[in-house]
C-alpha cells in the first residue's frame, strides 16, 4: 500500500521507498536502507539464488519508512529524544531505566490504520497459499544491521509460531519497540550509529516446521583461524532460537568447499553436542513456544544425516560466492537454516556477512602462548584465539549485571544480546551452555574477548574472586586454569618474506591446530603423525575394535563401549577418526603436499591405549623393536594396519584429499618396504594409482647404505634426525645416562645425511628432513642447505626464524 500523502512518482525505486509492506520476492540486498539487513539479504536469496536450489521461506517486510511513519504520525519523537537526553550505558541501571521507557513508549502507541491494513493485506496473501491463520516467524530487521562490520546479532527481538492476523500485529509491534532493548542501546552506542538515524522493519515469514526436526547456525569460515576454506555447520533439535542463543550444546560438522566443490563427500569433522533441551510449539498453551528435554536416544544422535550436512555446506558455499560477487570483495556469511519435520526439507531463514575474520588484517599473524600450565578448572570450546584473565565473576541472572567490575572474567550459565552492556567489560567470558556459532560466541569474537562456551558446569566449578587464566591459544579445546599465568604475544609481519629453493614445510600432529598453522608461510606439511590423533582423538587400540566381544579387561571394554556408543561396528570408529584427523591436517593445506607417517608407536606405546595389553608383547628395548614397517604385514597386527590404510584410502577418494602422501617408518630393508607396499595395495592404497606417492623415513643406517635400492621401491625420503642420531651414535634417545651424547651434529650423523641426500638426489627421488634438528640448531639448517636438501621440515614457532636463516644460507651459496 502506497501512502497518498507524498507525490507520486513512478519510479520502481520511489515505489519501494514508500510502500509500508513489501513482499520479500520484490526486495535485494540493495533495498537494506528500506527493509534492513536481514529482509534484504532474504528477498536477495529468494531472487538469486532459489533458482540455484537454495530453498528460502517466502513472507513479507515492513519497511524503514513504515516505522518512521509510525513514529512522525505519532508525534513521539522529541519524547524519545527526552528519555536518551542522559543516556549513561556505562551505568547499567540508567541503561535499563531508559530503554525500558523508550519501549513502554513505543508499546502504547498504536499503529496508524493504513499501517495495520498494509500489514493486514500482506498476512492475509501468505494465508491464501499455506492456509488460514498460518504459522509465521516475526523477526526485527535494522537498517544498520548484518553490516559487513558489524553484525548487531540478536539485537532487536524475534517471536515464532505467530498465528492469526492479532497475533502478527501485536509481534511487530513489540519488533518496532525492541529497537530499543537495552542491548541494541548499547551495541549502537559501541558502534557509534545514531539512535535515532537508524530504522527498523519487520520480517514476516512463513515458519519452518524445525520444532519436529532440527535446525542450526552455518559459518562458510571457520569462525576462529579465518581459514576460508571450511563451512562450520551447528545443529540441535527444536527450533533455532536455542542454538543462536547458546541454550544448548549443539553437533558441529566440518566440511571442506573445495574438493565438495568438485563432488567428493569431505565431512572433515562430526562432534556430537549433549543438545539437552529443544524448543517446540506451546500447542494449546499460553506461550508461542516452550522447551522441553530431548529423548537420550536423540541426544546420543546426530541431529543431521551426512548428505544434510553436505546440501547444508553446499549451500553455504553458494550463498558465499553470490555475496562475494556481488559485493566485489571476498564475504565469509553467517547463516542461519531449519528442517521442516514435516516434509524432510532444509531451509535458508537467514544470511549475513560474517563480522569478525573478514574485518582482520592479513599482513600481521598474530598468537598468544602460555608460559606456563597450572591445573584445568574445566574445559570447554575455544572462541577466539586469544587469552584472558582475572578475576572470575559468576552471575547468573541477567538483573545483577551491575555487580560486574571492568577486566573481571563472566562466568554465568549463557549469554545472550541482554549481558552486552557488561561483555565489553570483561577480560575473558566462560560459559556453561552454547556452541561455536551461538550469539555469545559472535560478539565475544566481534569484541576480541575470549570465550569458551560449552563448559557444563563452570559456575559451579569457579568462584567469584578465584584468579583464573582462559586459555583459547591450545586449539577448539578452550581450557580455564586456575591462577594468573604468564603468557606471552607474538606478532609476525607477513609481509617482505624472502623466497627460498628449499622447501619449507611444517610438522603438525594436531588437527584442532592445523587451520591455525596454515596461514604461516609455508610449502606443505613435511610430517603430519598419526600418533597424535589416535592417543588423543581415538585412545584405542585397533585390534580392541575389531575384538571388541573378545576384551578380557572388563573396565576397558565398558570405557571403549563407551566412547564409540555411536557405532555398531567399532572398528569404523577407528577409520572415521583417523580419516577426520588427517583430513583436517590435509584440507588446512590442500592442495599443498601433506606427507602422513603411518603409524610408529612402539609396543609399550599401544599397549597403553585403551584395551592394548592384551595385544601387545613385552620387550626389553621397544625402541628398537616390533615398531613401523615391521608390524603392518606382521599376521599379530595386520588387521590393525588394515584399518590405517582404510582412513587414509578415505580422506583421499572420499574426501578428495589428494594431495596426501604416505610415508612408512622404521622400515629396516627394500625387501620389508615391498611386503608393506603389498599390503597397503589388499586394502586400496596402491603406489601410482590416483596419484599415490609413498615415502619412506630414512632413519637406520640400513636405509642410507641401501639408498639406491630404497629408491627402487619408494617415492621419496623424508630424514628423520633423531633415530638416525641414535642408530649411528649406538645410544638409547629415551636414556638419560647417555643423553649428553646425543647430537645431531655430531660427524658421523652429519656424514650419514650428506650421503643419504647425495644419492637419493643422483636417484632423482626427493629426499627432505622432518627430524627436530633444523628447528633447534641454525647452524644445522644451514648444513642441509648446502647439502642440497629438498624441503625442511619444521616445528610451526621456529618457522620464520629458520626461514631467515635458510634464506641467508641459500645467498651465500650463490
Amino acid at each position: 500500500m502506497v501512502l497518498k500523502i507524498l507525490s507520486n512518482q513512478n519510479t520502481e525505486h520511489q515505489v519501494l521507498s514508500q510502500a509500508l509492506v513489501l513482499p520479500l520476492e520484490k526486495v535485494g540486498i540493495a533495498d537494506i536502507p528500506t527493509v534492513g539487513g536481514k529482509n534484504a539479504s532474504l528477498g536477495e536469496m529468494i531472487q538469486q539464488l532459489k533458482p540455484k536450489g537454495v530453498k528460502v521461506p517466502t513472507g513479507f517486510a515492513t519497511t524503514a519508512y513504515a516505522y518512521r511513519y509510525f513514529i512522525q504520525v505519532a508525534g513521539i519523537e522529541p519524547q524519545l529524544r527526552q528519555i536518551f537526553a542522559d543516556l549513561d550505558v556505562e551505568d547499567v541501571n540508567n541503561l535499563r531505566q531508559r530503554g525500558k521507557q523508550a519501549r513502554s513508549l513505543m508499546l502504547q502507541t498504536p499503529f496508524s490504520e493504513e499501517l495495520e491494513q498494509a500489514i493486514a493485506q500482506a498476512y492475509q496473501n501468505l494465508c491464501q497459499k499455506y492456509g488460514a491463520d498460518t504459522d509465521v516467524a516475526v523477526r526485527s530487521s535494522a537498517t544498520a544491521e548484518d553490516l559487513p562490520d558489524a553484525s548487531f546479532a540478536g539485537q532487536q527481538e524475534t517471536y515464532l509460531n505467530v498465528h492469526g492476523l492479532q497475533g502478527v500485529l501485536q509481534a511487530c509491534h513489540k519488533c518496532f519497540a525492541s529497537i530499543f532493548t537495552d542491548r541494541a542501546i548499547s551495541y549502537r552506542q559501541i558502534k557509534g550509529f545514531d539512535h535515532f538515524s537508524i530504522a527498523l522493519s519487520v520480517g514476516v515469514q512463513k515458519m519452518v516446521r524445525s520444532d519436529l526436526a532440527a535446525s542450526g547456525v552455518m559459518f562458510s569460515i571457520d569462525t576462529e583461524t579465518g581459514f576460508k576454506d571450511t563451512a562450520l555447520i551447528t545443529a540441535a533439535y527444536g527450533l533455532g532460537e536455542n542454538v543462536v542463543q547458546g541454550a544448548v550444546n549443539p553437533d558441529e560438522y566440518l566440511v571442506f568447499k573445495p574438493t565438495l566443490k568438485q563432488g567428493y563427500r569431505p565431512i572433515l569433522k562430526k562432534r556430537l553436542g549433549t543438545k539437552e533441551i529443544k524448543m517446540v510449539y506451546d500447542l494449546g498453551g499460553s506461550k508461542m513456544t516452550k522447551n522441553i528435554p530431548v529423548a537420550a536416544s536423540d541426544r546420543t544422535t546426530f541431529a543431521l544425516n551426512d548428505d544434510e550436512i553436505l546440501q547444508l555446506a553446499h549451500w553455504a558455499s553458494l550463498i558465499e560466492e553470490h555475496y562475494s560477487k556481488v559485493r566485489g570483495v571476498y564475504t565469509p556469511m553467517d547463516i542461519e537454516w531449519a528442517k521442516d519435520g514435516i516434509i524432510n526439507e532444509l531451509f535458508i531463514v537467514q544470511a549475513r556477512p560474517e563480522t569478525v575474520q573478514s574485518q582482520k588484517t592479513k599482513n600481521v599473524l598474530r598468537s598468544y602462548h602460555l608460559q606456563e600450565k597450572a591445573e584445568i578448572l574445566i574445559t570447554g570450546r575455544s572462541v577466539g584465539e586469544a587469552i584472558g584473565q582475572g578475576k572470575a565473576r559468576v552471575i547468573l541472572d541477567v538483573h545483577h549485571l551491575e555487580q560486574f567490575q571492568l577486566g573481571e572474567v563472566l562466568v554465568t550459565n549463557r549469554t545472550d544480546p541482554d549481558w552486552e552492556p557488561i561483555v565489553k567489560k570483561a577480560s575473558a567470558i566462560v560459559t556453561n551452555s552454547g556452541g561455536r556459532t551461538c550469539h555469545a560466541a559472535i560478539i565475544a569474537r566481534e569484541m576480541g574477548i575470549p570465550a569458551i562456551v560449552g563448559c557444563g558446569n563452570a559456575t559451579t566449578v569457579i568462584k567469584t574472586g578465584q584468579e583464573i587464566t582462559v586459555s583459547c591459544a591450545e586449539g577448539e579445546t578452550g581450557k580455564v586454569y586456575a591462577g594468573l599465568l604468564p603468557y606471552e604475544v607474538q606478532e609476525i609481519p607477513l609481509e617482505k618474506l624472502p623466497h627460498t629453493r628449499t622447501k619449507i614445510m611444517m610438522n603438525v600432529g594436531n588437527p584442532e591446530e592445523a587451520f591455525g598453522y596454515s596461514a604461516i608461510p609455508n610449502d606443505g606439511v613435511g610430517l603430519a603423525r598419526m600418533e597424535f590423533i589416535i592417543a588423543n582423538h581415538i585412545k584405542v587400540h585397533p585390534l580392541a575394535l575389531i575384538h571388541f566381544n573378545k576384551l578380557e579387561d572388563e573396565l576397558a571394554k565398558y570405557k571403549i563401549a563407551e566412547i564409540t556408543a555411536q557405532y555398531e561396528d567399532k572398528a569404523q570408529f577407528f577409520v572415521d577418526r583417523l580419516a577426520q584427523g588427517i583430513g583436517a591436517i590435509a584440507a588446512a593445506f590442500y592442495p599443498k603436499p601433506v606427507i602422513v607417517r603411518l603409524s610408529d608407536f612402539k609396543t609399550n606405546e599401544y599397549a597403553n591405549l585403551l584395551g592394548g595389553k592384551q595385544f601387545e608383547p613385552h620387550e626389553e628395548n621397544p625402541m628398537i623393536g616390533w615398531r613401523g614397517a615391521s608390524r603392518y604385514y606382521d599376521e599379530r597386527y595386520r588387521e590393525g594396519f588394515a584399518l590405517e590404510c582404510r582412513a587414509m584410502k578415505k580422506v583421499r577418494e572420499e574426501m578428495g584429499l589428494s594431495n596426501v602422501i604416505l610415508m612408512v617408518p622404521f622400515c629396516r630393508t627394500p625387501a620389508e618396504g615391498r611386503r608393506v607396499l603389498a599390503e597397503m595395495a589388499k586394502h586400496g592404497l596402491v603406489k601410482g594409482e590416483n596419484g599415490l606417492q609413498v615415502y619412506v623415513m630414512c632413519e637406520l643406517p640400513s636405509n642410507v647404505q641401501l639408498a639406491e635400492q630404497f629408491c627402487e621401491v619408494f617415492d621419496g625420503f623424508s630424514i628423520g634426525s633423531n633415530d638416525l642420531t641414535q642408530l649411528t651414535l649406538g645410544l638409547d634417545r629415551d636414556s638419560e645416562l647417555v643423553a649428553h651424547l646425543f647430537d645431531e651434529r655430531d660427524d658421523a650423523v652429519k656424514g650419514m645425511i650428506a650421503k643419504a641426500i647425495s644419492t637419493v638426489k643422483q636417484c632423482n627421488r626427493k629426499i627432505g628432513i622432518c627430524g627436530q634438528a633444523p628447528s633447534d640448531y641454525p647452524e644445522f639448517a644451514r648444513f642441509l642447505v648446502e647439502q642440497g636438501i629438498d624441503s625442511i621440515s619444521l616445528n610451526p614457532d621456529s618457522v620464520l626464524k629458520t626461514l631467515l636463516e635458510i634464506a641467508a644460507a641459500e645467498k651465500g651459496i650463490l
